[in-house]
This record gives C-alpha cells, structure tokens and sequence, in this order.
C-alpha cells in the first residue's frame, strides 16, 4: 500500500535546501513568507543576527476590517504592500527574497508583486 504525501514535509524539505543558499545580511534582509489556509505571513530577517526586523500577517491590527479572509490573493497583496511600508520606514530598501519552499504563483506571487510596487527591491 502508499503512503499518503504529505506536501507540507516537501515543501520543508525544499525550504530547507534553498535556505542553504539564501541568507539575510544586514545590508540585503530576507524576507521570508509562510502561508496557512487562512492566514498569510511575511517577515524580513537579519539572519547574522536572527533577528525579525519588520513583520506583517493578515492577523496585524492595521489588517483589521480591510478584508473578510485572509486566504486570498486580495489579502496577500495588502500584506506585501503593509510589509514594504514597514521596511521603508526602518529604511529597509533591498532584500532577499524566500519564497519558503512554496511555488512562486498565487498568494506568494501577490505578496511579491504587491512588495516590489510599494518600493521594495529584490
């Protein structure tokens, strides 16, 4: 009998070898994004330091009331726009992008065009 695949464990198992490669700098942050069903996530790292510098999700207050699910395109977008405000504030201009594992289409390719429109270059 088969195993049932489990595409979470692939999508981390890709994740992983890119992160192999991919690395956040001081001067060139990594912005990273984790999607759930509902929700969609993105962070700008430092990873020298393993710090978050700016983060957004569907789940930030200034999210609130602009859109009923946070699971779609329309939401990925406001947080791509929401995350490349953030960073320009901090004077965050270039970055690295981690798609983390996902296929660059959708929600992730939202996120990412939505960030480069606001001012983010990568």
């Amino acid at each position: 009998m088969l195993k049932p695949i489990n595409k979470n464990k692939i999508r981390l198992r890709k994740h992983a070898r890119v992160r192999k490669k991919i690395t956040g700098t001081p001067e060139r942050p990594r912005l990273n994004v984790y999607r759930s069903l509902k929700h969609i996530y993105a962070q700008i790292i430092d990873d020298t330091q393993g710090h978050t510098l700016v983060s957004a999700s569907t789940l930030d207050p200034a999210f609130k009331g602009k859109v009923a699910y946070g699971g779609n395109k329309e939401a990925a977008r406001l947080v791509g726009k929401l995350i490349a405000e953030k960073a320009l504030e901090k004077g965050i201009k270039k970055v690295v992008f981690d798609r983390g594992g996902y296929i660059y289409h959708g929600r992730v390719k939202e996120l990412a065009e939505a960030a480069r429109e606001a001012g983010l270059e990568f």
